[in-house]
């Protein structure tokens, strides 16, 4: 028997037995709709177009339903045409605004639309449907919504209606509302599997999409991590934020979308690196900045700039953190400065770039004046961006290093494994160890940390500097590697120093054994569980596979980035979990204005079709079940007596 108060208290919204035979036929009438339709994306980084088609399109879902509705009677031109207008409906509507017949056209489109919305939404309760629908035409939607044709009568009504909206000069906002009311049918939970920052033009746009959509949750990735670590003032994350941005020549998210003021930092690197060519420093040039146009060689000077300073603050985390075991990236007292070579691994190099005019060769790792200004300068930008805290607190609002939901465990990179498959473990203060789910757990708690606690609480340093470890370091499950090769990779042409070797995670997960020993870690069914991550890119086009371990394991990283485009064969993969089946869709590149059909791959048939009973959603469903249940015995029995 529940416990009375806690009745007493349920009664106050259930006054009654009626109310309550009610409320249980209702829930149990939910538990038996199909289960809402899921789709995963992992590593964006920042492909803000690419990205917000895959969005609107629901990965080329949204024109299979407009065939399924108009297959018959529109040509596919015209399917096309409403396709378009359901994916970007302001600037589609803005360009017909300047057509003759602009009004007939918009009664048209809702009619379309409505035929539209009534097909993605008929899987759900009208309640559910009403709470997604803007308030101020949630009236009229749900009346149109209703129409069956049958009715002549009706039919009189239902045009009155949309006449009368499209008259008073409501019809642009009506057909937008109506679009974004079908994104959101279409997709009934988002989940985003990491590395939503960095390479790509705009991180800050692909975060104001996610914002719109009602449920959405975030695995972070070590660039994500890396972002929220500078929110925290982390002079490391700092700069290699800006170390990858000069990189990719992407100035864009910087100044125009974040307000990061770089101006000092070109002076700086002006100054002290002006007659140097820094040609291994030279950007990407993957994408034109549009807003602020930068010489690609005042970039390279920046990037050295940047580069070199966060050798020189890596080392004071490194050395504090004797148990990051990350001595081997301290390099810069490695450099024979008059010999021009430096030594690794027991390996003596010739140092391709031999100017450095901030380092003291007999403190190498201290930071000029200038430097220390400049950082000051910097991380001041960083932790006062308006826009940058809101989307970093929306980043943690929906967000943790991993999430079990409807029997799939999500994260971004891996679980860290030795080669026999054990746990790798992670040194606490007290002697003793984190491993396998505790490590997830406890680098989660250290995230939180970092942004939340008191500046003056003395947990709040050492959470901070976990957020770079958490970027690179041996353990870390977002970056899954044993070393990351920065300074290899710039002043080093040694083809076996630059291998950043994976962790065992991603040579054994093909094997189920492991895959269902990870499961049975985050206490999942290992006969109906999944591991969804991402990280990696899955070279399509050399014959890897997505899905590892009979179908258990998905790595849903199909290069959304156009660095990786020529590696994978695509560009992403979307993995769609619907009531029927669980699919991937392997994109191809965007090019803007053109529809391409996703390739689509069925990996796994629901049989039976699954219902909201067998989601996350139905167990809490039984479970208000179950206490109505005890509250109408309450009643029945005079323990608490009915109003």
């Amino acid at each position: 028997m529940r416990d009375l108060d806690y009745l007493k208290l349920l009664s106050k919204e259930f006054p009654n037995r009626r109310a309550c035979v009610s409320e249980i036929i209702n829930l149990n009438a939910i538990l038996g709709l199909p289960k809402g339709t899921e789709y995963f994306f992992s590593d964006i980084h920042g492909e803000d177009k690419a990205f917000i088609h895959l969005l609107r399109s629901s990965s080329g879902i949204i024109r299979t339903k407009i065939t399924e509705q108009f297959g018959k009677v529109l040509s596919d031109e015209e399917q096309q045409e409403l396709a378009k207008l359901i994916y970007y409906p302001e600037r589609y509507i803005s360009r017909k605004k300047k057509e003759h017949g602009y009004c007939d056209w918009q009664k048209i489109s809702i009619y379309r639309l409505i035929k539209i919305c009534k097909l993605v939404s008929s899987k759900y309760t009208r309640s559910k449907v009403r709470k997604k629908m803007p308030k101020e035409y949630a009236y009229i939607l749900e009346e149109l919504l209703q129409e069956d044709g049958s009715q002549e009568d009706k039919q009189v009504y239902y045009s009155n209606i949309i006449d009368t909206i499209v008259n008073q000069d409501a019809g642009a906002s009506f057909i937008i509302e109506l679009c974004d009311l079908i994104h959101n049918m279409t997709i009934d939970s988002l989940h985003i599997i990491g590395d939503i920052f960095d390479r790509g033009p705009h991180a800050d746009l692909v975060i104001d999409e996610l914002m719109k959509y009602n449920d959405v949750d975030i695995q972070w990735g070590n660039h994500d991590i890396d972002w929220m670590g500078a929110a925290c003032g982390n002079e490391a994350c700092i700069c290699n934020v800006l170390r990858i941005a000069t990189s990719y020549n992407n100035f864009d998210v910087l100044e125009d979308g974040y307000g990061i003021n770089l101006r000092a930092l070109s002076i700086f690197a002006e100054r002290v690196y002006g007659n140097d060519p820094c040609t291994r420093f030279m950007p990407h040039l993957l994408d034109e900045n549009e807003y602020d146009e930068v010489d690609p060689w005042l970039v390279a000077k920046m990037h050295k700039a940047i580069t070199i300073i966060q050798f020189k603050v890596e080392a004071e985390l490194i050395k504090a953190h004797p148990e990051y075991e990350m001595e081997d990236r301290l390099l810069l007292d490695k450099i024979d400065f008059e010999r021009g070579v430096v030594e690794i691994e027991g390996k003596e190099c010739k140092m391709m770039d031999t100017n450095f005019p901030t380092i003291y060769p007999g403190d190498p790792y201290k930071l000029t004046d200038g430097e220390r200004q400049l950082l000051d300068t910097l991380r001041l930008s960083f932790t006062h961006s308006q826009l940058l805290k809101k989307h970093i607190q929306f980043l943690y609002s929906n967000g943790s290093i991993y999430k079990t939901v409807n029997n799939n465990l999500l994260y971004h990179g891996c679980i860290p494994m030795n080669e026999d498959g054990s746990f790798m473990s992670f040194p606490r203060v007290n002697g003793k160890y984190y491993q396998g789910k505790a490590l997830m757990d406890y680098f989660n708690k250290s995230i939180i940390d970092a942004y939340y606690l008191d500046n003056n609480s003395p947990q709040k340093k050492n959470a901070v500097d976990l957020m770079w470890y958490l970027w690179c370091g041996l353990k870390s499950p977002v970056f899954g590697k044993a070393k990351m090769t920065v300074f290899e990779h710039y002043f080093t042409d040694d083809k076996e120093l630059v291998k950043e070797p994976m962790n065992p995670y991603y040579k054994i997960n093909n094997n189920v054994e492991i895959v269902d020993k990870i499961l049975e870690e985050f206490g999942l069914n290992v006969d109906k569980g999944h591991i969804i991550n991402g990280h990696v890119p899955v070279k399509r086009k050399d014959g890897e596979k997505p899905y590892k371990a009979g179908g258990k394991l998905f790595v849903i990283d199909g290069g959304l980035a156009k660095s990786y485009h020529a590696k994978t064969g695509i560009a992403g993969y979307t993995l769609i979990y619907n009531s029927q089946s669980i699919a991937l869709a392997a994109h191809a590149p965007f090019i803007e204005g053109e529809e391409s059909t996703p390739m689509v791959e069925i990996v796994q048939q629901m049989n039976p079709r699954a219902r909201v009973s067998d989601t996350d959603i139905g167990d809490k469903l039984k479970r208000q079940i179950s206490d109505m249940e005890e509250l109408l015995k309450a009643y029945r029995e005079g323990q608490i007596e009915e109003r």
